[in-house]
């Protein structure tokens, strides 16, 4: 009598997976896509700005002066929730700084009071090329206001990035330090061509850089129509430059 060999019964593996399907899974997903549309409403929403400054060694001995000058911005922005900022900077040699967005006054004011000076050239070429760089169609950047007192770079090359800005609309809005003749010839035409509006500083005008600071930030979430309803004068002043 021959005995037939029966093969073991199978033993059932355990399985190791999640439910996919269950309501703790399906709840978490649905916030977590919730919150990730958000963040993007936000941010799409958002209006941005960039500040940069020219941090070279000839703007160091005014440099605690200028100090006030940036702070200025702080004062501008801080009521302004809905404004996104970066703060950009060239100094030394090569060197080229573009810090995160950000939304808290007190974080930019806190950033711009860690910067110094280098001894180098300008780089306002770089800066207009990241400007035009920085933005995208869903979060596009409004305006770039610049504080410089200097250019050593060929301005043909400086106007046409003005031009590329003014193609995007995205407008340059200049601040001089100084008196230099050539750098207010140039910052003059890199605002105008863009779009934007130039200004000279000094000693007696912290107040009204303020206000102008406050009327480009208002431009950059409002556009023309912010500052033709609020009626102050440094709104007008700004409006007076500014293409119809």
């Amino acid at each position: 009598m021959s005995h037939q060999h029966l093969a073991p019964p199978l033993q059932r593996c355990p399985l190791i997976s999640k439910d996919l399907t269950s309501k703790t899974y399906t709840s978490d997903v649905a916030a977590f896509v919730s919150k990730a549309k958000a963040i993007r409403t936000i941010s799409s929403r958002q209006s941005r700005l960039v500040f940069a400054l020219d941090a070279t060694a000839s703007r160091d001995a005014t440099w605690q002066t200028a100090r006030r000058h940036h702070r200025e911005l702080y004062d501008a922005t801080a009521g302004a929730s809905d404004l996104a900022v970066q703060l950009c900077y060239y100094r030394g040699i090569n060197e080229f700084n573009a810090s995160p967005w950000l939304t808290s006054g007190r974080e930019l004011c806190s950033r711009m009071d860690g910067v110094t000076c280098e001894g180098g050239p300008t780089q306002i070429a770089r800066l207009l090329n990241h400007y035009l760089e920085v933005g995208t169609p869903v979060t596009p950047v409004r305006a770039l206001i610049f504080i410089g007192d200097a250019v050593e770079e060929r301005s043909e090359a400086l106007l046409n990035l003005a031009g590329q800005c003014r193609l995007k609309v995205q407008p340059i809005f200049t601040f001089q330090e100084g008196t230099d003749p050539i750098a207010a010839r140039i910052f003059s035409e890199m605002a105008r061509i863009s779009g934007g509006a130039y200004a000279a500083l000094g000693e007696q005008t912290s107040v009204m850089l303020q206000r102008l600071l406050a009327a480009v930030a208002r431009y950059a979430t409002g556009g023309r129509q912010a500052l033709t309803q609020s009626g102050t004068e440094s709104d007008r002043l700004l409006l007076s430059q500014l293409p119809k």
